[in-house]
């Protein structure tokens, strides 16, 4: 497979062009949070969006509080060449094929499934159950963990999205993994809101099920974990994982609370001062001095840190998104601009909800 960069491709001398972009899979939550930041997106036309057996269906149809835009759904997937972007949002297993044949015909292609996130294609058996049937692109794909990978995303035609826990989790550890920081094992306990199930989840997600209770599940090996290792292990760190999911009775938010062995002694501010190096020009990473609230992260792209000492070479690293905006559509945008040489905060500016 050819490799899939080249110059930022929509900077010009002139003005911005336009950007046409398809989104696939569009009847779905991250589909439909693609289409409320992309409807207020100053370089994008939404050109199409696609959902299976819903031809000339309206879009509000599926989600009502998008009926002011009065977009449609079509059935089928874009051709190659015929869009500038297209956003993937598809199911284990269905979009890696799609992917490679949009992109070697010169789309900007951000993949939100799980299809190109690993790089190992003997992985996707033992932890999605297929044989990946395109293992060159997970060679040529750039893992759009923005913040940590911009230099590789200028220019991408090939973007896996991260999943939302391994984006939360992540930002919370790298920081301390590439100060060396890590030793021994790390525990990231994390909750998450149940829209992160996609709108086909079965009996075990229904309100009735959850209202009231915190439920762990996934254990002892969701398909996650090899996206959070392989992660860490990008930047030099050697640690055991052990990764736990647990679902809380709300919509949107996650929180990642990490337990970590410290390779020397820090107190609070030195743990704090990790997070603010790592940070301190972002615009959509925070670190914080109290513990954050998912709530704080809901409706928008931004990601809330904070680290505190618990005991000697002990420490906790908390990550909060939203993980539909930061855990999904809202990166997915960010990650579109830094590849086409756009504002990286075009699209993105609204805050969260609160209360």
């Amino acid at each position: 497979m050819q490799e899939l960069h080249d110059d930022a491709h929509f900077m010009h001398d002139g003005p911005m062009k336009r950007v046409g972009v398809a989104i696939v899979g569009a009847s779905g939550y991250a589909g439909a949070e693609l289409v409320r930041l992309l409807a207020g997106h100053p370089n994008v036309d939404i050109t199409a969006l696609y959902a299976r057996n819903r031809a000339d269906a309206p879009m509000g149809g599926e989600f009502p509080h998008l009926t002011p835009l009065g977009l449609r759904l079509v059935d089928g997937t874009p051709e190659p060449g015929s869009v500038d972007v297209a956003f993937l949002a598809l199911p284990h297993g269905a979009s890696a094929e799609l992917a490679v044949r949009l992109a070697e015909g010169g789309t900007t292609v951000v993949d939100i499934g799980s299809d190109l996130r690993l790089r190992d294609p003997d992985a996707y058996p033992e932890w999605y159950g297929f044989e990946h049937p395109e293992p060159d692109a997970l060679v040529d794909a750039v893992y759009g963990l923005t913040e940590h990978a911009r230099d590789r995303l200028r220019g991408a035609r090939l973007i896996a999205n991260p999943g939302c826990y391994p984006t939360a989790s992540l930002l919370a550890l790298i920081p301390f993994a590439r100060a060396s920081l890590l030793d021994g094992h790390v525990v990231v306990d994390a909750k998450s809101g149940v829209s992160g199930a996609g709108r086909g989840a079965g009996g075990d997600f229904l309100y009735t099920e959850l209202e009231g209770g915190t439920k762990p599940y996934g254990i002892p090996r969701h398909r996650h974990t090899p996206e959070i290792a392989q992660g860490l292990a990008a930047t030099g760190a050697e640690v055991e994982l052990t990764f736990v999911p647990h679902l809380v009775p709300q919509v949107r938010g996650i929180v990642a609370t990490c337990y970590l062995t410290l390779a020397e002694e820090l107190d609070d501010e030195a743990l704090r001062q990790v997070l603010n190096e790592a940070y301190r020009d972002e615009p959509f990473v925070h670190p914080v001095d109290a513990p954050p609230s998912s709530k704080l992260a809901s409706g928008s792209n931004h990601a809330f840190v904070f680290a505190a000492r618990t005991g000697p070479r002990r420490a906790v690293v908390v990550g909060v998104i939203d993980n539909l905006g930061k855990g999904a559509a809202g990166q997915a945008v960010q990650n579109m601009n830094v590849a086409l040489g756009l504002p990286e905060t075009a699209g993105l500016g609204a805050v969260g909800l609160y209360p």
